[in-house]
């Protein structure tokens, strides 16, 4: 089992394929660790559409050798915190507690990959809750909106489905569908321990190889290759906000223009200072919120402005968005770039400073590259951003760049996706 070390890094692959990285931290009493998935919302298929959130949800609700309840109390007797989410790309399970509880909390969550029984009653109390939360997103807008947006980028596809899936199918789904897309995707070579804080990298080895050494290599089933289409969706609803969001397409996370994306969605809309809030909101004063960001994927990327006005005042505050889109392909200045690359390097180094952010930070990093490239090779990357090939990046995105766009609210006044394009061509 050769090891890896990059800093304080160590990076480990079990026989059967299974990956542990871990990072120790000096001065660390607690320690955040998990195993990472690679198999989320985009691995279904259409039939499975909300199955891995499902798989998600069924994980605290009983194992061959502990009850829901034992399972919370495990972790939470010895003051811990245990916990797991579902996203497009990968399924995460984590826990935080302190360093002598390290094993008991891998132990916890080896049980909950390996021997979770699915219990019949179980799956119906929590089809119930999974319900719940779909009619809870359905009744908010600033939440259901980006659902739609990304069916509209990318219709038809996996990578547009929402997450959580349509209520209909959730309804049908039992033991066997949730055992099927864990035989499917949940192999060795998909399953990542990451670890982070007051860790033992050889004690985590040795336990990660008597929880999963047993599992026999497989190859996962690939995710669909993924296409930004782009379109339009509009719901009127009698709401005090008509709430809009615009997309464009933009580089995988795997892109040479990644880093160059992540800039430009910083200077557009990633704070106060940014174009978009200074313009519209401070100066026009059309908005409370408005903001940009940029979302990458294996193979595509979505970058991302929404805001929520007034349903008088939305056709101006879309007008203005293209607007100030084109305007920063001329003028975006030196110092919009060295306020936007601070900002990404600061967000970056801070977050490192918690466990839970390096253990994720890892497991994501050796999902994409098979390894975790050295913090100074991040920030070389962000400072290698030049102003011109900034400019060029936002010229593309403010005339070629296919675009969605998802309307929800007072809408009536709002232009529709061909005279959004029309006024980016002008």
């Amino acid at each position: 089992m050769p090891a890896q070390a990059t800093t304080a890094v160590q990076l480990t692959t079990l026989p059967n394929g299974v990956r542990v990285v871990s990072e120790a931290m000096p001065g660390l009493q607690s320690a955040s660790l998990g195993v990472w998935v690679a198999a989320g919302g985009r691995h279904e298929r259409a039939e499975q559409n909300g199955i891995a959130h499902f798989l998600e949800h069924m994980a605290f609700k009983g194992t061959k050798t502990r009850s829901a309840l034992q399972i919370a109390e495990a972790i939470e007797d010895v003051g811990g915190y245990i916990n797991a989410y579902t996203s497009r790309e990968v399924t995460a399970y984590y826990a935080r507690v302190l360093q002598p509880d390290t094993a008991l909390a891998l132990d916890v969550i080896g049980d909950i990959l390996m021997n979770p029984v699915f219990d019949e009653r179980e799956i119906e109390v929590e089809r119930h809750v999974i319900l719940q939360e779909i009619g809870q997103a359905l009744d908010t807008p600033d939440d259901v909106i980006f659902d739609w947006l990304q069916e509209q980028a990318y219709p038809d596809q996996p990578l547009g489905r929402t997450i959580l899936g349509e209520a209909a199918r959730v309804q049908a789904y039992g033991r066997d569908d949730l055992s099927g897309f864990v035989t499917e995707h949940y192999g060795p070579e998909q399953l990542i321990v990451s670890a982070a804080g007051a860790v033992d990298h050889a004690a985590l080895v040795e336990q990660a190889q008597s929880l999963f050494g047993h599992l026999a290599p497989r190859p996962g089933l690939a995710a669909a290759t993924a296409q930004f289409v782009g379109g339009e969706a509009r719901r009127e609803k009698t709401l005090e906000q008509a709430h809009v969001a615009l997309a464009f397409e933009s580089p995988g996370y795997r892109d040479a223009d990644f880093y160059t994306a992540q800039v430009y969605a910083g200077a557009l809309g990633g704070g106060m200072s940014s174009r978009l809030f200074q313009e519209i909101r401070e100066k026009r004063g059309l908005c409370y919120t408005i903001f940009a960001q940029c979302g990458a994927y294996a193979d595509t990327g979505m970058t991302t402005i929404y805001a929520g006005t007034s349903g008088q005042e939305v056709g101006a505050l879309l007008e203005l968005t293209v607007d100030e889109m084109k305007r920063a392909a001329s003028d975006m200045s030196i110092a919009e770039l060295d306020r936007a690359r601070a900002q990404m390097k600061a967000g970056l180094l801070m977050g490192l400073e918690s466990p839970s952010s390096r253990a994720e930070r890892m497991a994501r990093m050796i999902q994409i590259w098979g390894e975790v490239p050295p913090i100074t090779r991040t920030v070389e990357k962000i400072d290698a951003v030049t102003l011109d090939g900034l400019r060029d990046y936002a010229e593309k995105q403010a005339t070629q760049a296919k675009a969605a766009l998802a309307l929800y609210g007072p809408i009536a006044g709002a232009p529709d996706l061909s005279q959004i394009e029309g006024r980016r061509a002008a």
